[in-house]
């Protein structure tokens, strides 16, 4: 992988707002840009506090900062490369708070989600790296093995020339937009949706 060098993001809303974190960038890590988290951060501002938030692909760890600087009482941010680990768990230690329980898991997102014991996560962040088909699996698993929470939110974002993940039957999108590359969208987990 190439390099190691730091960049920053900011935070930019709830108890943290405002503050800088650096994040290790290896090649391909594109965190999500200010803008596009504004807008999810909105879709998301009834359902953050106190849920259980899951970051799949963590990379800069900017959804799953932004989610406990925003009031949710869990987060797990899950990334596979170990310099890239090192930098979420250093920055997790600088939000440290009493009120939101922070882990960084280095493991791959599949093997994760096939090994780990499941808990059901209220929101779960799906921004893996572009073109490398990894969303549809990672949603079966998501699916059939008890992560979500009955009405779980989750947000998927991809590039914009790359075919659309299925979704099973009972995920319902709520909201979509695009941004450059990048096209966005929140989808709601139903229960009751026959199958």
């Amino acid at each position: 992988m190439g390099g190691r060098n730091k960049n920053s993001l900011r935070i930019i809303g709830g108890e943290h707002r405002g503050r800088r974190l650096q994040f290790v960038a290896p090649e391909g890590l594109r965190p999500t840009t200010d803008r596009v988290r504004e807008t999810l951060f909105n879709w998301l501002q009834n359902r953050i506090q106190g849920a259980r938030v899951l970051d799949l692909f963590a990379g800069s760890g900017a959804l799953g900062f932004e989610a406990a600087s925003r009031g949710a009482r869990e987060v797990m941010l899950v990334e596979m490369n170990r310099h890239v680990c090192e930098v979420l768990r250093q920055n997790a230690a600088l939000l440290d708070s009493p009120d939101v329980d922070i882990k960084v898991q280095q493991r791959d997102a599949r093997k994760f989600l096939q090994q780990s014991d499941s808990n059901s996560f209220d929101i779960v962040f799906l921004d893996p790296p572009f073109r490398k088909n990894l969303l549809q699996p990672v949603i079966e698993l998501l699916e059939s093995d008890g992560w979500l929470a009955d009405d779980a939110l989750i947000y998927i974002e991809q590039g914009s020339d790359e075919a659309e993940a299925q979704l099973p039957s009972n995920w319902q999108p709520l909201k979509e937009k695009s941004a450059g590359q990048v096209r966005y969208q929140l989808i709601e987990r139903a229960t009751n949706v026959s199958q």
